[in-house]
Formats: structure tokens, sequence, C-alpha cells
């Protein structure tokens, strides 16, 4: 239990793998159709829009390409396999989507001021074509969204696609009625700012792990505080949790038992008991332990000043 030495299994994620590749395929036909829709009808909210479609096309294809990476065999030239290649293609992602972000921003208060001239029936024909979509990948995924994190990510990037989407049909509305403009710019400008937080969290997030950060769903004082209240334990050092890519938590730490324990052999027991209580409490279940009696101590602090 304290180490999982299979290089293939089965998420939660991976049994959703059809329903994310048919909502990927659902929001690249929607984000092609509002770029059409945007030439056409010359409105800037179904081009951004459209970006934001462009920043759920990045996470559930990078979803989907940690599904991928996770199913491939580790080897002795890369133990972990290839899941951290998802994370490198988080990165250019992020750093491309944030461009994106920033221009439908500065784009959208220059045509504050310089309003074009926006068709509003174009603009409403494919914002109901972008609101049907984004319901049906609503709908696909709903049933599994509080199984999976991919999925449950999914499942509210669609649903601030829907906010979207309402807001070119706003705009739409606003301009047909009343012949405002500058509504299809407000509403470029209100989606550009849905852009923006996700993408820097998307960025910050990647950093982290290319860092080796803790993972911010871990207390590391927490799983201390676990292994010490194991049943043999008498103190951990050097314990480091840090991620390999999105969903994989790998955990080390040399952990300081009983010198009757060690001797008698119950070192087995205390192994298995430190892998159910970290996979049970904190879903950490790649755990890497050194167990050392407590006689070991004087070496330690020579070898680890």
């Amino acid at each position: 239990m304290a180490h999982d030495h299979h290089d293939i299994f089965t998420t939660a994620g991976d049994r959703q793998h059809g329903k994310l590749t048919l909502v990927l395929c659902i929001t690249v036909v929607i984000m092609v159709a509002e770029i059409i829709g945007g030439l056409l009808g010359r409105s800037l909210a179904l081009f951004a829009d459209a970006g934001h479609l462009a920043t759920d096309v990045a996470g559930i294809g990078l979803s989907l390409l940690g599904i991928w990476f996770a199913r491939r065999p580790s080897s002795d030239a890369r133990s972990f396999g290839y899941q951290r290649a998802e994370i490198f293609a988080a990165v250019v992602n992020a750093v491309l989507l944030l461009g994106v972000g920033v221009f439908i921003i500065v784009e959208s208060i220059f045509q504050l001021f310089h309003p074009t001239m926006a068709t509003a029936g174009i603009m409403a024909l494919f914002g109901v074509i972008a609101l049907i979509g984004n319901g049906l990948s609503l709908a696909i995924l709903r049933p599994a969204h509080r199984d999976s994190l991919n999925v449950r990510g999914a499942f509210l990037e669609v649903l601030s696609d829907l906010l979207g989407a309402i807001a070119v049909l706003i705009a739409a509305v606003l301009i047909a009625a009343t012949g405002f403009q500058r509504a299809d710019a407000l509403a470029s400008l209100l989606i550009g700012a849905l852009i923006l937080p996700r993408t820097l969290n998307l960025l910050r997030d990647t950093v982290d792990v290319l860092l080796e950060a803790t993972p911010k769903d871990i207390d590391i004082a927490k799983v201390r505080d676990h292994i010490r209240s194991t049943s043999g334990v008498l103190a951990v050092h050097d314990l480091h949790v840090w991620t390999i890519t999105s969903g994989n938590p790998v955990l080390s730490a040399h952990v300081v038992i009983e010198d009757s324990v060690f001797d008698g052999g119950g070192a087995a027991k205390v192994l298995d008991d430190l892998g159910v209580c970290l996979a049970g409490h904190f879903d950490v279940e790649h755990c890497t332990f050194q167990l050392e009696p407590a006689r070991h101590r004087q070496h330690e602090q020579t070898t680890h000043p």
C-alpha cells in the first residue's frame, strides 16, 4: 500500500474520457462558429467568447492529455513516464491565452470609445448556437461531475461559457432594441474579465508543479501529524510532497520508528499503516518511506546537518 508499483491505472477522469472528448469536440465547433459569426457580424463579443472557449479547449485538452500520458508505461529512462509533459503544454497554453485575454480587454476598451456597427441578428444567431452547444455539454458532464476533479473542472468551465453566450445574446438584444452599439464592447469586456483570472490561475498552478511546490489541497503539517500518530512511529523528517502532473501527488519521508518495533519485525506493518493512512486521508497513493530505528538518529544528524 505504501508503494504504488502499477505503471497504468484507471482513474475517475479516465472513465469519463469519452464524455470529455465529446465535450471538447462540441466546444471546438462552437468556437469556430463564433469566430465565423464574429467576422460576419463584426462582433467583438463573439470573438471574445471564442477566446473564452479557447481557454476551455485548452483546459479540457490538457485533461485528456493528462489521461493519455497517464496510460503510457514508465521506463528506465523515464521512471515517471511522460506525465510532466502535460504541465509543459499547460504553461504554453496559459501564456498564449493570457495574450488573448489582454488583447480582448484592450480591444474592448478601444471599441467603447470607437464602437463598430455590429449586426445584432448574426450575434443573436451564433449566441443561440453557443447557448445550445454549451447546454448540451453541461447535460453530458452533469452526471459525472462529482466523480472526478477533471470532469468537475470541465463542468464549471462549460458553465462559465454558458454565461458568456448569455452575455452575447443580451448585447444582441440591446443593439437590436436600442441601437446601443457599445453593448458589444461591454459584453466582450465582461468575457475578457472571465478569461484572465482563469488563465492566471492555470499559469500559477503549472509553475507550482514545475517548482515542485506542495499541492495546495494538501496540508503538510497535517500529513506530518498523521505520520507521527501511526503506532510505532516516533518522528518524521525529510518530508516532501510534490506533484508529477495534475492529480498525481507524490510523497517521500524518513520515518523514525521504535527500536523494539524495528528489531521485532514490525516495520512491514508500520509501512502498511502509513500507506493506508496517506491514501485514505490525503489521496496520496505514491509514497516512499525510509524507515529508520531510533538509534539511527545520530547518523542522520551527521548526514543531514
